[in-house]
């Protein structure tokens, strides 16, 4: 005869740790909701989570959020998961959520940066803020005047609405680029420009722009690309096959532009970077999967991820967000080595002529 199934174990409470660690439950509140310094000695604080942990305590996650009207809930908005990117934005986003019990809820556009279906019937009472790329910003729109708070990643400072911002130095990185090409010797360079109207695009034009204007005797094409690795190799092929001298540089906006710039040289017979050099950026895993390997400007995408979290949640603990952009760095690989000396330029079929042909 089988025996009677025994109770499950009943779940640690707060009353039960504040038994074992000697102090009120409104202690335990405070310790493990976070609100003790100033409030309680760091040696309580510590014995309480000493407890907790010995207990096998868990906060009631959804008892709490009814108590405080918050569900502890932040959306992200990004364009879209399939770029390497987001999905590290992300990454960072969720670990930084994670310490602090909240949950992270994405929200990518279907069409890369077009607006997406509302998907909250109330935003309001499903969601504590919003952490949103400047690649998704129409989106936004599909919330509705929420007045949630509002991080904006990789945005223009000067705009207004957002509660806080976290931003890359894209300028710097887009510099770093010229001056390492310019460095190199090239003078004749083209810009594989996505075409994304997005401020960290226009930004990196602008910094590229610049940067070469100061330096005497070179000259800047562009040529527009969806963010795509065939439409790199389409801009490329046009750049490369326009009338006159062929740039020696080409300066890709993003690194599946630089793979599709890359596999267009190949057809066109030249040589990277013997006879044309190609730059990325971003610093995806398809940097190191394409050969040569390509000089790129790294992005702390995590890091981007986590400082939106910890920005969203200082505003909603009113406290003072950091600021300042994360330092960004150019990678230098294969892809890029000093121009020919040969003057060469390829007709519209891929034949070579000399400058004077």
């Amino acid at each position: 005869m089988s025996s009677p199934s025994q109770p499950a174990p009943a779940r640690p409470t707060s009353r039960d740790v504040a038994r074992v660690a000697g102090v009120s439950q409104a202690t335990v509140s405070l310790v493990l909701g976070g609100k003790w310094t100033g409030r309680v000695s760091d040696a309580t604080a510590e014995r309480v989570r000493a407890s907790a942990r010995d207990l096998g305590y868990r906060p009631n996650l959804a008892a709490r959020s009814l108590r405080m009207g918050k569900t502890r809930t932040a959306l992200l908005v990004v364009p879209a998961l399939t770029h390497e990117f987001f999905a590290r934005v992300y990454t960072g986003a969720a670990s930084v959520a994670a310490d602090h019990d909240f949950g992270v809820v994405l929200y990518p556009s279907p069409d890369g940066t077009g607006p997406a279906k509302d998907p909250f019937a109330s935003a309001r009472a499903a969601l504590d803020g919003v952490i949103a790329s400047s690649m998704a910003t129409e989106a936004l729109g599909a919330l509705g005047d929420t007045e949630l708070p509002l991080v904006m990643l990789d945005s223009d400072p000067s705009a207004p609405g957002a509660a806080a911002g976290v931003n890359l130095d894209i300028a710097d990185g887009m510099r770093q680029v010229a001056e390492h090409l310019l460095a190199l010797g090239h003078r004749r360079f083209t810009h594989v420009a996505a075409a994304v109207d997005s401020w960290t695009f226009a930004e990196r034009a602008r910094a590229l722009r610049e940067a070469l204007a100061a330096v005497p005797g070179t000259s800047l094409r562009t040529v527009a690309s969806a963010l795509e690795v065939s439409g790199g190799l389409r801009a490329a092929e046009a750049a490369l096959t326009a009338p006159g001298p062929r740039p020696t540089a080409l300066v890709c906006d993003g690194d599946v532009l630089a793979a599709g710039a890359c596999k267009a040289a190949r057809r066109l017979g030249l040589r990277v970077p013997d006879d044309l050099s190609v730059s990325g950026f971003d610093d995806l895993a398809l940097a190191t999967a394409v050969e040569p390997e390509l000089t790129t400007v790294a992005l702390p995408a995590e890091q981007v991820g986590e400082r939106g979290m910890s920005a969203l949640i200082a505003v909603l603990e009113g406290r003072p967000v950091r600021t300042g952009s994360l330092p960004v760095e150019l990678v230098v690989r294969g892809s890029t080595a000093p121009p020919p000396t040969d003057g060469s330029r390829l007709t519209a079929d891929g034949s070579r002529l000399t400058a004077d042909g």
